[in-house]
């Protein structure tokens, strides 16, 4: 990041990001100009990303850093490494997440554990890590990575719903107590989008939306005066939920 008096590189965080919508979202805020930090489980795929990142948008940073955040240790670690390398962040985009399918009568155990750990824990243990890069400067944005499920229980959603209407329930205690402090939080909830776990399913492209356009809605989001905020986005394919 380059600071020189008033002068600020902005800077988005954005977690599970060499895949899908958070590939999306970090490329989107990438192409305004932002440093990012992104983190994933796998680390070829983060070395892949970093060599598109140099062809693509070589004025920007990049930092990529390995990290499974359904271990609070590696959370930590991915929060203390950006840390280290800025002292403010613009955007948090707690995107990490997992669906595995089941029902609550017949799920194996620990499937509660897991899915909570990841698609609940990760955000709130980086959110309280990287505020203290927001708080004194009065300002930033953070988008939760809800789902339909955050709002529709379905067959077969099991603990994946559960854990995925707690992350709603957390983007709404986060926004209440960040009103003060001029931080915006917005959760967004996405039905049926093309990723990776999709592949491999037969169904015609105007079935899924595009992550582009989450990424899309994510940074309209973003653009909107200091004063105005974008609570909720719910956003579905043309064609109904699968």
């Amino acid at each position: 990041m380059q600071q020189s008096g008033n002068l600020h590189t902005p800077v988005a965080v954005v977690s599970g990001a060499t895949k899908g919508l958070g590939r999306a979202i970090a490329e989107r805020f990438a192409q305004a100009g932002f440093d990012l930090a992104v983190c994933a489980r796998t680390k070829a795929d983060l070395e892949a990303m970093q060599g598109y990142w140099v062809e693509h948008y070589p004025s920007q940073t990049l930092l990529t850093v390995p990290a499974d955040l359904s271990q609070r240790a590696e959370v930590q670690h991915f929060a203390n490494t950006v840390c280290s390398r800025w002292k403010r962040i613009d955007v948090l985009v707690n995107n990490a997440g997992i669906f595995r399918p089941g029902r609550i009568c017949d799920e194996p155990e620990k499937t509660l554990e897991f899915l909570i750990e990841v698609n609940l824990y990760s955000a709130y243990h980086l959110t309280r890590a990287l505020l203290p890069l927001m708080l004194p400067h009065q300002r930033g944005h953070i988008f939760n990575i809800c789902s339909i499920a955050s709002i529709l229980a379905y067959p077969n959603g099991g603990s994946y719903t559960i854990s995925k209407f707690a992350l709603l329930g957390f983007s709404k205690a986060l926004r209440e107590e960040l009103k003060p402090y001029g931080i915006r939080v917005t959760a967004i909830l996405p039905g049926a989008t093309w990723s990776d776990s999709w592949r491999g399913v037969d169904l015609p492209t105007e079935r899924l939306m595009q992550a582009d356009d989450i990424a899309r809605l994510v940074w309209s989001a973003y653009e909107l005066s200091p004063s105005a905020v974008v609570e909720e986005i719910v956003v579905r394919p043309q064609l109904g939920d699968l």
